[in-house]
Parts: structure tokens; C-alpha cells; sequence
């Protein structure tokens, strides 16, 4: 029965897309999965309700970057320079201890990275498939099929920058289909794709949002998210051209309604949500009642870095000390992040220094597993933010999480332009400006320090570092190796029974 289960991983992966379909395991005939019943996607997308029903599960997905415990931002925190796993002990997850030495294998691997982007594309297939059958008008079919090939483009690209050697898969996948000898597709075949949904998306979406409409996919959004694919590619000119378009005069207004916000440390206040710096912005709430029976399994909202940041044994003696709630002790901040960031006016939104806070005797902590005493201050919950509505509070902060702000598009632009020229200086200046930094002349390496100093914690560094190519000499002293470590080990349950190769070095 254990190998019947394992063997319908891939398969739980796509048949689950639309999270109405149920997989049971009774018997020890592996040909009874194809047999298993599935939801009838001819008795759904309909019409407009019904496939804005299946729009809302496609962008569930999203909420993996700060979503329970195997969350991107935590994990490719701990993976970078600049934070450790830290957590209870040596133990405390083997996914993020394994990717914070670089001893994460197949085993350990956790397939919730591979699971849930899966998922998510299945439904956005599925969904892509339907609209042009539904009862609604053309302008609401277009904006729906922009979101989701939007979606699709973005969960492939995460794929793609995990795993590196993946299925392409652009069709609902049934339950009498051979799920099994899917093969993987070349990078540049993934990156095809991606790039083509989201030309097509662009013009289908709307300039702008409002009101209860904030949080969906705008053509800024799209255009954003094409132009760091193109720059991932080294497709440097065109990632420029895209960038241009979404930035505009850099320290201005851009036609999409994108400035940078005048104080930095306002984008880390929880309720300041969908800010004029917000780009792509993912929901959180404390409103879903999440609890641990169902947490990191799509269906909690809220923002699980929170508690996972938190001090252990956390508690304020003096009046002056920060409020804070006792966590986990995840993503402890290295030494070196700390040094790097010494006299740089973001450096208190974006560490807490504890350590201080103990010697100064205003407050109490327990260091735990990899302690340093500085703690990512940007998702730091404060007791006033713990939820007194049902569920489990540690599982239910509100807290939104930015996935691209126009900072991050500011540095990727001077970046594609090679770090020179006129263009290049205004927009490092202006995220210098924001913060009272004095100009400096523009360089690669002056971009890429800048990049480290503005998106310190958000989960950018790691992938950056492999990136650039720098990944060998900055985590080598962590056990990095390179030709091996740029990707991850496909999770065991998702190569037995198929076709799937692992990926070299694993």
C-alpha cells in the first residue's frame, strides 16, 4: 500500500488542480487509480460565477511564498548569506535545515514545492480550457484567461528556477490519462511558454485595480513578471524594454499608478496593504480560521513568516521594548548581513536587534538553534496583530506579502541595462533617494549590493546568488557545491512510477 500511495503523487499533483477531486487508496491494484473518480469539469465553468469560482483556487497558490511552514521566503532565506535556518535545533525541518547546509536530498527534499505549483498550473489549465464555453461576456473571458495564463506563466517559472527540469503540461490532465510517462521538457521550452502566455496575457488585463479588485493581476503585474523571466534568460535588452514600460521616470509615477512609498519602513506595517509600490501582492488574513489540521495545505490564509521569524521565549521588561510575540526563531540574520547593513538608514525595518535588547536588560529571549541575537524585523509579529477570531492564532497573522514592489523592478532594470549609462544611475539613485542615501556612481556591483540592502528577508537573495554565478564563492563555506546546488532535488514521490529523471549531483 506505501508504494501505491507513492506512486500517485504526480498524479494527486495534477488530478487534485481543482481542488474538488478526491483520491482514495483501497485495494493494491495500481490500475485502480485510473478508475478513481474525478470531478466532471463538464458540470462546472459555466458561467461567470462559476469560473471566477475556479479563478479565486487558481490564485491560491500564490499564498506558498508565506503560507505554512514550507514557505518560500523562510526556506530560500535560509538557503542565502544572509540568514540561517535557525528554528529549535538541528532538526527542526529537514527541508530548510537541508537547504541551509546543502545537504537537502530527494528524501528531504519537500514535495510541497513541486506539489502546489503543479496544482496550481492544473487549475489554470483546466481553466484556460473552459472559458471560451462559458456564459459570459468576451471582455470578462479575456481578463479571466489573461489572470490565468498569467498565474500559469508565474507557478512554471518558479518551477523552472527551482527544479530547472520539469514536464511542461498545458492541458487538463484526466484520470484515465497516462500521468505516469509525462517526460520533462528543455528549459527554453518552458521559457517559450512562459514568455507566450504572457504576451498574450498583457493586453487582456486591466491598466489598473480598485477598491475589493486590489490583489488581482494587473498588466503591470504581467509585464513585471515578463521582464525578470526575460532577465533569468539573460535576455537583457528586452528585460529592459519591459521593465522601462512598468517603471517609468524612476523616483515618478508610472502610468500604471506605481511610485516608491516616501518611508520604507510603512511597505513592513501590516495593515498598510496594496501600497503605490505593490506590484504583485499576495493576500493574507486572519479572517480563514486556520488551524493545524489543514495548515500548508492551500487552504490556510494567513501568513505563516510571522510566527516562524519570531524569538523564541520572547518578553519585554521595559515600556520602550518592542512588543513582540514569542516565535519560532526561524531565518536567524547572519553576522554578515548585520555588518553589511551597519549605517544604512533600512537597517532597523528590516533587523531586530534582541541581543541588544537583552543586554540593555529590556527585554528577554531564548536563543535557539543557530542564534545570532538579530532577527528579520520586516515580517516581525507584534502582539497587537494576534488574532482573537477562531483558529489557531500563531497560524493567522494578516500581514500581506510582496512579491514584486517597484524597488525590486527599479534595481532589475538598471541591472538589465549592465549596471551603466544615465537610465541605469537614475534608478539606483532613486531607491537610494527614498531612503536619504547620497548618489553613487552605478556599477553591477553597486546594484547588486543595493539589491541585497533593499530586499534583504523577502526571499530574492538565494536566487539572485545563483543567478549572478556568485552562489559557489558566498555559500561554498555552507556546503554549496556548484553544477549541483543552482537546482534542487526533485522529491522522491514524484520520480517513482514515472518517466521523471532527478537532476544531476542528487
Amino acid at each position: 500500500m506505501k508504494n501505491k500511495i507513492i506512486k500517485i503523487s504526480i498524479a494527486a499533483s495534477l488530478l487534485l488542480g481543482t481542488g474538488l477531486i478526491s483520491i482514495a487508496c483501497n485495494t493494491d491494484n495500481l490500475e485502480d487509480v485510473k478508475n478513481l473518480g474525478a470531478f466532471d469539469t463538464n458540470n462546472f465553468f459555466r458561467n461567470e460565477q462559476e469560473c471566477f469560482f475556479a479563478l479565486v483556487g487558481t490564485y491560491d497558490p500564490l499564498r506558498k511564498y508565506a503560507g505554512g511552514f514550507e514557505n518560500m521566503v523562510t526556506f530560500f532565506n535560509a538557503g542565502s548569506d544572509d540568514f540561517y535556518a535557525g528554528g529549535g535545533s538541528a532538526t527542526d525541518g529537514a527541508g530548510i535545515q537541508g537547504l541551509s547546509n546543502y545537504q537537502l536530498n530527494p528524501n528531504t527534499m519537500p514535495a510541497s514545492y513541486w506539489r502546489d505549483y503543479y496544482q496550481g498550473i492544473s487549475r489554470a489549465n483546466i481553466l484556460i480550457e473552459k472559458i471560451p464555453q462559458a456564459s459570459m461576456s468576451d471582455a470578462i473571458k479575456n481578463r479571466f484567461t489573461g489572470e490565468a495564463k498569467t498565474l500559469r506563466a508565474l507557478y512554471y517559472f518558479e518551477l523552472l528556477r527551482m527544479f530547472g527540469n520539469i514536464p511542461l503540461i498545458l492541458k487538463e490532465i484526466k484520470a484515465t490519462d497516462d500521468y505516469y510517462n509525462i517526460p520533462q521538457a528543455t528549459k527554453t521550452e518552458v521559457y517559450t511558454q512562459i514568455e507566450a502566455d504572457l504576451l498574450d496575457a498583457i493586453p487582456k488585463l486591466p491598466m489598473t485595480v480598485s477598491g475589493d479588485q486590489k490583489g488581482r493581476l494587473t498588466q503591470g503585474a504581467a509585464k513585471a513578471l515578463l521582464g525578470k523571466v526575460y532577465l533569468y534568460e539573460n535576455k537583457k535588452a528586452e528585460a529592459a524594454a519591459q521593465f522601462a514600460d512598468v517603471n517609468g521616470t524612476p523616483g515618478g509615477t508610472s502610468q500604471y499608478g506605481y511610485k516608491l512609498v516616501s518611508d520604507f519602513a510603512s511597505l513592513w506595517v501590516t495593515d498598510n496593504k496594496f501600497t503605490t509600490e505593490s506590484i504583485i501582492e499576495v493576500m493574507h488574513t486572519n479572517k480563514g480560521n486556520s488551524d493545524w489540521s489543514f495548515w500548508g495545505q492551500g487552504n490556510d490564509e494567513g501568513n505563516s513568516i510571522n510566527i516562524m521569524v519570531a524569538p523564541r521565549g520572547y518578553s519585554k521588561k521595559t515600556d520602550d521594548a518592542p512588543d513582540v510575540v514569542a516565535g519560532w526563531a526561524f531565518n536567524p540574520v547572519t553576522t554578515d548581513l548585520y555588518n553589511f547593513m551597519q549605517g544604512d538608514p533600512r537597517m532597523d525595518a528590516t533587523i531586530l536587534n534582541v541581543k541588544v535588547l537583552k543586554q540593555q536588560n529590556k527585554a528577554d529571549y531564548s536563543p535557539a538553534y543557530m542564534d545570532s541575537g538579530y532577527f528579520l524585523n520586516k515580517y516581525m509579529p507584534t502582539k497587537d496583530e494576534v488574532t482573537t477570531l477562531p483558529g489557531a492564532s500563531e497560524l493567522n497573522y494578516r500581514q500581506n506579502y510582496i512579491y514584486i514592489r517597484l524597488a525590486d523592478t527599479y534595481l532589475m532594470e538598471a541591472e538589465a541595462l549592465n549596471g551603466t549609462g544615465s537610465r541605469a544611475q537614475a534608478l539606483l539613485d532613486a531607491v537610494r533617494t527614498r531612503v536619504g542615501l547620497a548618489s553613487i556612481p552605478v556599477s553591477m556591483q553597486a546594484i547588486k549590493d543595493e539589491r541585497r540592502r533593499e530586499l534583504a528577508g523577502e526571499g530574492h537573495r538565494w536566487f539572485d546568488l545563483v543567478r549572478w554565478g556568485e552562489a559557489p564563492a558566498k555559500l561554498g563555506s555552507r556546503g554549496f557545491i556548484a553544477g549541483k546546488n543552482e537546482i534542487l532535488p526533485i522529491p522522491y514521490t514524484e520520480l517513482t512510477g514515472t518517466i521523471l529523471k532527478q537532476n544531476p549531483n542528487y
